[in-house]
């Protein structure tokens, strides 16, 4: 007979069992939308060596583009949504601790969201039908593939502070009592594996970093747990 992890917490005011299930389906959510969009859709439009055929895939495919977007914007309402649960989910481990961590996400989304407008100024101008007829083609190319890299610089710089996030995380998860420690090493690591491959982008960007990228899946195998044997976690009343 399977074990059920019992701990006491009469302050939140949803159950830790249901902090856990929202936050794994959020991050759940997470995995089927910007993974989506960034693998499948804009290496389809996307030409990081001509600016020309970028904005042409772009004119020609709005309507892809703008699924592309959209997929994004569910992604950050998932992230402060996660940001909410796992505050409640880890507040019995030290409630001042979660509350900051929280707000680390919220402030990676919030500046995330505001890389996505670059996203929604390219739309902006694919949909305009007269400013393409009197504005230069090599303008809109221009413009286009600008923002373009204003949206990957500012979503980088963004992921930094999303790894500091994790490493807070990681650290209040190794701190529960009532989840495996292994899942905050895991979740360290990961954070630090975001924080050093993008901080290269900036500092160090002859330096290959792209073999870390397998160690920032740390809080997708926090998601497994969260779903499988954190919806399980009970609360005493």
């Amino acid at each position: 007979m399977k074990s059920i992890t019992t701990i006491t917490n009469r302050k939140t005011d949803i159950s830790l069992s249901k902090a856990a299930l929202i936050a794994g389906i959020s991050l759940f959510v997470m995995i089927l939308t910007t993974p989506f969009a960034e693998f499948s859709i804009f290496p389809k439009l996307i030409d990081y060596s001509n600016a020309t055929k970028t904005a042409e895939n772009i004119i020609n495919n709005k309507h892809l583009f703008s699924i592309a977007i959209f997929l994004i914007l569910i992604t950050l309402i998932a992230d402060v949504v996660a940001a909410w649960a796992l505050y409640i989910f880890l507040k019995p481990v030290n409630k001042s601790l979660s509350l900051l961590t929280a707000w680390f996400r919220l402030i990676y989304t919030a500046m995330y969201f505001i890389a996505l407008y670059n996203l929604l100024k390219i739309l902006s101008i694919a949909k305009s039908i007269e400013h393409l007829k009197h504005t230069g083609i090599g303008k809109i190319n221009d413009d286009i593939f600008l923002n373009i890299k204003a949206f990957r610089v500012e979503g980088s710089f963004g992921l930094i502070v999303f790894g500091l996030y994790l490493i807070l995380l990681g650290y209040l998860v190794y701190k529960a009592t009532y989840i495996p420690k292994i899942f905050g090493a895991i979740l360290i690591l990961a954070g630090l594996s975001w924080m050093i491959d993008n901080l290269s982008a900036f500092l160090f960007p002859e330096i290959d970093t792209s073999f870390l990228f397998i160690f920032t899946m740390g809080e997708l195998i926090f998601m497994l747990w969260l779903l499988i044997k954190g919806s399980r976690i009970k609360k005493l009343e």
